[in-house]
């Protein structure tokens, strides 16, 4: 990042599935910018190297381990959350799972786990927030992803929880935009995390169907997501609401 800009002074924000990727860069670049955060994922040591990372930067920050799956989890989280900084001005649903399988091989269950955790998830952490998010007029920035504008190979059931989210996020844009508080996506692709690597590929794939999803010039790391969260989130991203940005590169293009 360049110079420091500090527009989160005085915020608060809670970021899920901070403990690595997505989660971890949009954590430091809050802080970075002077916001509180409070972060949450179910990988105990992950966290505590991103509040390492945080801290010694300087910033402010508390974690606490959250199955965001978990309704008793995820209220009991926000709560300790506004306890701890006394409000919540941005949350940042990030926490996510991956699973790409040949749509015939998914078994139920698992198709059932990647919608508790990516949108059942989502929808739980936005209600338990959305009465503290009035009161400070704050925002919501969403995960979607690219698989919910698009055909993914071998992604029925994350694309599936995906464009939930995406539809989730316009519907609270609407229903919460005249008490002040915004709600935003962003749909990430190509990006260079753990869990976006090809290891989930399911065996024997079809590559002519994988490179449907190659990036123009190349992937990049996840501090690229966290720079357009930054925005959304910030006053710089006043007057958008119920919008979805895609952030890829150029892959859908």
């Amino acid at each position: 990042m360049g110079e420091a800009m500090n527009r989160f002074d005085g915020k608060v924000a809670l970021v899920t599935g901070a403990a690595a990727g997505i989660g971890r860069a949009t954590a430091e670049r809050l802080a970075n910018e002077g916001c509180s955060v409070y972060i949450v994922d179910v990988a105990r040591d992950g966290l505590e190297e991103t509040v390492k990372l945080i801290s010694e930067a300087g910033g402010s920050v508390e974690f606490a381990t959250c199955d965001v799956s978990d309704e008793g989890e995820v209220k009991a989280t926000v709560k300790a959350c506004v306890d701890r900084f006394g409000q919540l001005d941005v949350l940042c649903n990030i926490a996510g799972i991956l699973l790409l399988e040949r749509f015939e091989k998914i078994p139920v269950e698992k198709f059932r786990r990647v919608l508790e955790v990516n949108l059942v998830g989502t929808f739980m952490l936005c209600q338990a927030a959305l009465p503290h998010l009035i009161e400070s007029g704050g925002n919501i920035v969403n995960t979607s992803s690219t698989s919910a504008l698009s055909g993914m190979p071998y992604g029925a059931a994350y694309g599936t929880s995906k464009g939930g989210v995406s539809a989730l996020t316009r519907t609270l844009a609407v229903e919460f935009g005249k008490q002040g508080v915004r709600c935003n996506a962003i749909n990430p692709g190509s990006i260079k995390t753990a869990m976006g690597s090809g290891g989930n590929l399911p065996e024997d794939p079809d590559m002519q169907l994988v490179m449907r999803a190659m990036p123009i010039d190349k992937a990049r790391g996840p501090e690229v997501i966290a720079s357009v969260i930054a925005m959304l989130a910030s006053a710089d991203g006043a007057h958008i609401n119920g919008e979805e940005i895609r952030v890829d590169g150029g892959t859908l293009s």
